[in-house]
């Protein structure tokens, strides 16, 4: 008897060409689409979103092209509790959250799976550009980054358990995006030419600030000051700003002054200059390792801060607490979120996702995402 796999249908085209090769290989294949959201909930367009009623019904579309039975899971309060109120709650303590790791984590590798297994089926399918790779050595399943670096999704799985990955396929992962979009267009898939989602889904326009204050009210304004506590004038709210953010701040100065903190205690922004935002070293905690349990010796990797950043050495360390430190092998090394993407050298990059690679053992990479100043989520992925 053929396996049976139940598919994470988005009602993107990854999710549904993950269908069609699931059959050709023989699987007994049905679909399911979370219903997270509906679009004029949160004031959305038709196309750029996923798992909002349009892509039920592209999804549902796709199941019938296909032949497979096709389910639709009412997931919204779950979405609500684990990944918008996190978001809004994130943001209004000073962090920088990623809801779409947040949703993977507890939507579409819990609550999902658990109702796959509850079917009866042996394993579920998505569409992320990831692969897995099962170590006879170790005896445990890794998670590997997609050939494609464009558009690998590793970042977004590194809380995945081994249970998970046992049971999870991912049929597309080592594709490329042309390939998958001719697989399509080969089946008459409706969603063959369709945009691919936004990162964060439920934020029109990518007003992260509209939306919170939209749910919130109005932030209170506080001063703008100097590392030193020289006052250069007032914010319109904490929520507006991103470490390492260095224009729309409102203030002139005699040189680039860029977010270096955000004091929530005394509801200040604090400014710095260039210099004022680099650090050689971080501090990581909630740590999980997918290779194995824990870190026990130093270990030499490379960190890649962005998408389409070379990775640059740094070497991680395991403490007493059981939390890791990384540190550059650059003297200035860590440098803040958004002045990173601009320089021509690799750095390290709170508020964003680290991802560190080790050339000599089986171990490559470790995603590390930002919550607050003294908090970080560190995972490994093999490459």
């Amino acid at each position: 008897m053929a396996d049976k796999v139940l598919v994470a249908m988005s009602g993107g085209v990854d999710s549904s060409v993950s269908v069609k090769l699931l059959l050709d290989e023989g699987y007994d294949v049905a679909g399911a689409t979370m219903r997270l959201y509906s679009n004029e909930d949160i004031g959305l367009d038709k196309t750029r979103t996923c798992c909002s009623l349009n892509d039920v019904e592209d999804a549902r579309f796709v199941a019938f092209k296909l032949g497979i039975d096709f389910h639709v899971f009412n997931f919204s309060d779950d979405f609500k509790h684990y990944v918008i109120d996190n978001f809004v709650d994130t943001y209004l303590a000073g962090g920088t959250p990623n809801p779409c790791i947040e949703c993977n984590k507890h939507l579409k590798f819990a609550k999902f799976y658990e109702r796959a297994k509850l079917l009866g089926f042996n394993h579920i399918a998505t569409g992320h550009y990831v692969a897995r790779e099962y170590d006879e050595y170790s005896g445990r399943w890794l998670l590997k980054r997609s050939p494609d670096r464009s558009k690998d999704q590793s970042y977004v799985l590194y809380s995945m358990t081994q249970e998970q990955l046992a049971h999870t396929l991912f049929p597309v992962g080592e594709m490329h995006k042309d390939k998958i979009r001719d697989i399509a267009e080969e089946n008459k898939l409706i969603n063959a030419n369709k945009p691919d989602s936004q990162d964060i889904c439920f934020i029109p326009d990518g007003d992260y600030a509209g939306f919170i204050t939209k749910r919130c009210g109005e932030q209170q304004s506080g001063d703008i000051v100097l590392s030193d506590g020289t006052k250069l004038g007032k914010h319109k709210g904490l929520i507006h700003y991103t470490i390492g953010q260095r224009k729309g701040v409102g203030i002139s100065y005699s040189e680039p002054l860029f977010v270096v903190a955000k004091d929530m205690e005394h509801n200040s922004l604090i400014m710095g200059k260039a210099d004022e935002v680099y650090s050689d070293r971080l501090v990581a905690g909630d740590v999980n390792f997918i290779p194995f349990d824990t870190l026990t010796e130093p270990i030499t990797c490379t960190a890649q801060t962005r998408y389409h950043q070379k990775d640059a050495e740094c070497t991680v360390s395991p403490m007493n607490d059981g939390k890791v430190a990384p540190r550059n092998s650059f003297p200035w090394g860590i440098i803040f979120l958004i002045t990173c993407f601009f320089m021509k050298r690799t750095k390290f990059c709170w508020g964003e996702h680290f991802m560190l690679f080790e050339h000599r053992t089986k171990i490559t990479a470790i995603v590390i995402t930002y919550l607050r100043s003294d908090f970080i989520d560190v995972k490994l992925i093999l490459q």
